[in-house]
């Protein structure tokens, strides 16, 4: 466990959850890096590994969603899960304003404020699942639904 002044917002609500998980640090240079090499680096199956993606709807509100990062999100899905006409990516320099986090230290867990989070369904046929600490180099694995319910977030059908 890493002391407390080295806890992320992720990991603080955690443990004020009572929720069981693991922490796993990878070596980086603070820079961001695309999920393949983090799930190679941590010698995990990147199936599942999930990348959280910051998206704008058409109703101008932000959605969350976390996929499989060898995988792509299928904007037409994740607009009709947001029950909005279309969403599109936010620009990499909206990142930390908006949720509080990095490029590649993004989180679905612990954002400035709780947005419409969705995981895609490939989560349920999963035991854990790793998602962004809310530190590039920190992952924290977890049960897809203990994740969820930290998130409020929906399994629905994300991908291509």
């Amino acid at each position: 466990m890493a002391q407390k002044e080295n806890k992320t917002n992720a990991i603080r609500l955690f443990d004020s959850a009572k929720i069981e998980y693991t922490v796993h640090r990878y070596e980086n240079n603070g820079e961001s890096v695309d999920g393949a090499h983090v799930a190679q680096s941590l010698e995990i199956d990147p199936s599942r590994v999930y990348k959280t993606l910051v998206t704008r709807g058409s109703d101008k509100n932000f959605y969350v969603f976390d996929i499989p990062v060898l995988a792509e999100l299928d904007l037409k899905k994740a607009a009709r899960a947001a029950g909005v006409k279309s969403v599109e990516m936010i620009h990499v320099s909206e990142i930390n304003r908006v949720t509080g986090y990095v490029r590649g230290g993004c989180s679905p867990v612990g954002m400035k404020k709780q947005f419409k989070t969705f995981f895609d369904i490939s989560a349920k046929d999963i035991d854990t699942m790793l998602v962004s600490a809310g530190r590039i180099g920190w992952q924290i694995e977890a049960a897809p639904s203990d994740i969820a319910k930290l998130c409020s977030a929906s399994f629905v059908e994300l991908t291509h």
